[in-house]
């Protein structure tokens, strides 16, 4: 990143330098041609008001000769004088003889002077690379006078002042790759700075521009930090939950092995070792139901579901759990119709019927009330149960969090049902309310 900021400024530099030689030379050029177009002017004026090469002409058609004499002065000026008869022939040139020089007439500027009574034009010469300026001026007496003289061309100014170019070129890009790696330097030294002290959430950078994509990045940290502090909670919880029915399975089986267990108890024995093996095989689908909610696996299907009829069937479905307790489930409300994939809704209400039944009291009351609010379906399951301290209420969705752990595990429970519920909600854009008593009972409202 350096050398990239370090070879930009560089670059930067570079370009400016040759924009502004380039760019100078134009305009001084321009300047310089302009100044020596009005010197050329101002000279044919000064020439044409002595009146010297109108009484000369006069002279001479009475006379029928020029006095040349009188404009030998005229040699010695820096340009170059030529004077110009009607019919464009030359009647004096102080450069060169007039008799040898040919018909001017088809000179733009003389042409143009012939018109307008001034004209001016710029012939180049590539090979001596120089410009001849000309500036024609109509006289009284209708002759021409013509001054002109020779300016460098662009190209050659270019080229002269190419190697002081390349001088102050290389001066300024020495320049600037010495003040762009202290530049480079202090730009990136707070941005290092932020980056030693990313976990920190009072260190700031000194740019205010960075500060919200420090706080995201904090932020990403922190979610990982925790995400993987989640697993591994997750995987103990799992390794311990798992534990400890496969313990009690190989116990028992140990005992019949050894040919331990007495008749009369072989009945108990069976049993722990299948109520054992449920309790897994819940654990094992509630982890794998889980660990495809968490990572998208399961493709849902929305269509229209009436939620009251999908309560029903759950409920129907529990009511041999219920019975076992002697727990009445009370289904009511009204037919209320959402988009929801049907199996995954199904789910979420047995589970919330489920921990109903499982953290109640014998002979309680289990009631599933659907219906709508606002526009809203809703879903309300609520027990006259045991309970949830204010304390734990924040925590009842966390994976293998029991309110009763020693409850919840003689009732099957594997302490996933509430994450797996907040999980469907979650993937519906349903929110998921609490209200709780000890010793009272417990609603749980879910509203889509």
């Amino acid at each position: 990143m350096k050398q990239k900021i370090n070879l930009s400024l560089a670059f930067i530099a570079l370009i400016a330098v040759i924009a502004t030689a380039v760019g100078l030379t134009f305009v001084y050029y321009g300047l310089l041609r302009e100044r020596i177009r009005s010197d050329l002017a101002s000279s044919a004026e000064v020439l044409s008001d002595t009146g010297l090469l109108q009484e000369l002409y006069l002279s001479s058609e009475e006379e029928g000769t020029t006095n040349t004499d009188r404009l030998e002065r005229l040699r010695d000026m820096s340009a170059r004088i030529t004077w110009i008869d009607q019919d464009g022939s030359v009647l004096f040139d102080n450069d060169t003889n007039a008799d040898r020089l040919e018909n001017h007439l088809d000179r733009p500027e003389v042409r143009a002077a012939l018109e307008t009574g001034s004209g001016e034009s710029v012939r180049n010469s590539d090979t001596m690379h120089m410009d001849t300026l000309y500036y024609a001026l109509k006289l009284d007496n209708g002759t021409i006078l013509r001054l002109s003289t020779q300016a460098r061309t662009l190209t050659s100014v270019l080229l002269t002042a190419m190697p002081i170019i390349i001088v102050i070129i290389a001066a300024i890009l020495a320049v600037c790759i010495l003040l762009g790696h202290f530049l480079t330097a202090s730009i990136l030294h707070p941005i290092e700075m932020m980056t030693e002290h990313l976990e920190d959430p009072i260190a700031t950078s000194e740019y205010k521009e960075l500060k919200p994509f420090a706080d995201k990045i904090r932020n990403q940290h922190e979610n990982i930090l925790a995400a993987a502090k989640s697993r591994q909670d997750f995987t103990a919880n799992v390794t311990h939950e798992l534990k400890t029915p496969l313990t009690a399975i190989s116990g028992y089986a140990e005992l019949i092995e050894n040919h331990m267990v007495e008749k009369e108890q072989e009945e108990h024995v069976a049993r722990q070792i299948r109520c054992n093996a449920d309790r897994l095989l819940s654990l094992i689908n509630d982890i794998l139901a889980l660990s495809e909610l968490d990572h998208g696996e399961l493709p849902l299907q929305f269509v229209p579901v009436d939620l009251q009829e999908t309560a029903a069937e759950c409920c129907a479905n529990l009511e041999v759990a219920a019975a076992e307790k002697h727990i009445r489930l009370i289904q009511e409300g009204d037919s209320v119709t959402l988009m929801a994939d049907r199996n995954r809704l199904a789910e979420l209400i047995t589970n919330l019927v489920q921990n109903a039944i499982r953290y109640n009291n014998e002979n309680g009351t289990v009631r599933i009330t659907t219906g709508s609010l606002d526009g809203h379906a809703f879903l309300r399951v609520a027990d006259n149960g045991i309970g949830i301290p204010k304390d734990q209420q924040d925590r009842i969705f966390e994976r293998f969090y029991r309110v009763d752990k020693s409850r919840s595990r003689e009732s099957g429970g594997t302490g996933l049902g509430l994450a797996i519920v907040k999980h469907i909600a979650e993937l519906h854009h349903a929110d998921i309310s609490l209200d709780s008593t000890p010793g009272k009972g417990t609603v749980i409202t879910v509203s889509f």
